[in-house]
């Protein structure tokens, strides 16, 4: 019966101290850290990895991210120094510095983010406020976002944050401004486009103008060349032609001749009303183109 007893108490014993062994310990992962809570009170942070002790029933685990964290922020709407309205796209990166200050002051990632969210749009109107629309767009975008990390970092210390980078993605003007400014450089782009078309057409007709009278002097030029060239051409023609008359007169009216045929008598269907014994024919009928034979000498008469 002793025995009976004694095995159940050794058991109670066992598995009170494997339950003890079992709350006395706790784990840390690479990606966080851990804050031990004894009784209310922060006792200590523990950030190394690995397998580490505790006061067991009394001492709580908290843990909490030690990676960078993202903070999105709703499209807020920020007026330049310039008197213009922006709707600006804006997120931060952060991540937990001190684990005892954030839990004394914040508790949570949900509630830092809130509170961050909170700062955030406040350092945005600060210093977008003073700068024009232009340098938030266009030329200081970089230096801007510079300012509003080094202001929301200088807050968020109180609070055991450290803000790694903050960043605007869009900086655009209200829908209905920016409908207003297309339009304004839709119709300024129109007008220049305008102004170009009527360069360019002015340009054009003045390279038409020149080059048509350069046209027309070529061809004047070559005109004039051709006549010449065709006036000599002719010269020495008739030059040939008196030539050869004074040589051979009859060769050269039966030249004349069978080059009238050639130009007359052409192969589509040319017709001719001529009398037989016309001078125009007179080759067909003696080949020496006399109008008529020629009376045989007395000596052809007597034979």
């Amino acid at each position: 019966m002793r025995t009976g007893v004694s095995g159940v108490v050794a058991l109670l014993v066992l598995l009170a101290v494997i339950v003890i062994g079992y709350s006395s310990l706790f784990t840390v992962r690479e990606t966080e850290q851990v804050l031990l809570v004894r009784l209310g009170e922060p006792v200590r942070v523990v950030t190394n990895p690995g397998l580490h002790f505790k006061a067991p029933f009394v001492d709580t685990v908290i843990s909490l991210d030690k990676r960078i964290l993202d903070l999105e922020n709703p499209a807020q709407e920020v007026i330049a120094s310039d008197q213009k309205r922006l709707v600006v796209d804006a997120f931060a990166r952060y991540r937990i510095k001190d684990a005892l200050r954030f839990y004394q002051s914040i508790g949570s990632i949900q509630a830092a983010n809130v509170q961050l969210a909170t700062l955030l749009n406040s350092a945005l109107r600060r210093v977008l406020g003073e700068a024009t629309f232009i340098q938030v767009v266009r030329d200081e975008r970089d230096s801007l976002m510079g300012k509003i990390r080094a202001q929301l970092d200088r807050e968020a210390q109180g609070y055991g944050i450290s803000v790694v980078d903050v960043r605007i993605r869009r900086a655009d003007l209200p829908e209905q401004n920016s409908q207003a400014v297309y339009q304004r450089m839709q119709t300024e782009r129109q007008r220049e486009a305008a102004e170009f078309r009527a360069q360019g057409g002015q340009k054009a007709q003045e390279i038409r103008s020149k080059a048509d009278r350069e046209a027309t002097v070529i061809i004047a030029d070559a005109n004039s060349q051709a006549e010449q060239i065709r006036g000599q051409g002719d010269g020495e023609r008739n030059r040939l032609f008196a030539e050869s008359y004074g040589q051979d007169p009859a060769f050269f009216a039966f030249y004349r001749s069978m080059t009238a045929y050639e130009n007359g008598l052409r192969s589509n269907d040319t017709r001719f009303v001529l009398r037989p014994d016309s001078d125009f024919f007179r080759f067909f009928s003696n080949p020496m183109g006399n109008s008529s034979a020629a009376p045989p000498s007395q000596g052809a008469s007597a034979r």
